[in-house]
């Protein structure tokens, strides 16, 4: 890049993504993120390559993680709603093209310095293109707490479905400052919902 912006830059060893299979997850995100231009959405610049490594620039993010925040107790209501705007806004955004994020939680969710909210990691995403035959998503994927009982259940399951359950469990993380299932009861969780 040849320009004085500073960006974010992800770099990823070839080898070891085609050593673990997952040179088509890389393609997908960077496919993706070239997709979405979005305010609230983590910025895509450029995609570099050599023989070993892959380099992806991208919008650099200087807030810190919305868990970061959250970590320190519940936020104020006001505050919440203007991040969960944020949040559903870049979601429909995405649903809007057919993309699904699939991994939607804090960690995931970047403050830049005006404290506005961006959505990034985009590696677990599906594309409408990845349905079965009965129109739903099969994979299992996301972070246990946030993702919805069908994903956890290992049924099939409505991608844009589960990216609302992710926000609502979002949702209440930031107004009442935890989570709604502790960790401590997931397995219970998964049993009753299973």
């Amino acid at each position: 890049m040849k320009t004085e912006q500073h960006v974010a830059m992800k770099v990823v060893g070839k080898e070891k993504v085609i050593k673990v299979g997952m040179m088509e997850q890389v393609k997908r995100e960077i496919s993706m993120m070239k997709m979405v231009k979005h305010q609230n959405i983590v910025e895509l610049h450029e995609v570099m390559a050599s023989k070993s490594k892959i380099y992806i620039a991208m919008e650099l993010v200087r807030g810190g993680e919305l868990f970061n925040k959250v970590s320190k107790g519940r936020l104020k209501e006001d505050v919440a709603r203007l991040y969960f705007q944020q949040l559903i806004s870049a979601v429909n955004f995405c649903h809007s093209r057919d993309i699904y994020h699939r991994d939607l939680k804090p960690e995931n969710l970047l403050l830049d310095e005006h404290g506005n909210l961006k959505v990034s990691d985009f590696g677990l995403t599906a594309f409408s293109e990845h349905l079965k035959e009965d129109g739903l998503l099969h994979t299992t994927c996301g972070t246990p707490a946030y993702v919805s009982p069908e994903v956890i259940a290992k049924k099939g399951y409505d991608d844009a479905k589960a990216d609302i359950w992710s926000c609502g469990v979002i949702l209440y993380v930031l107004l009442a400052g935890f989570l709604p299932f502790q960790d401590d009861n997931l397995v219970a969780m998964i049993i009753w919902w299973g």
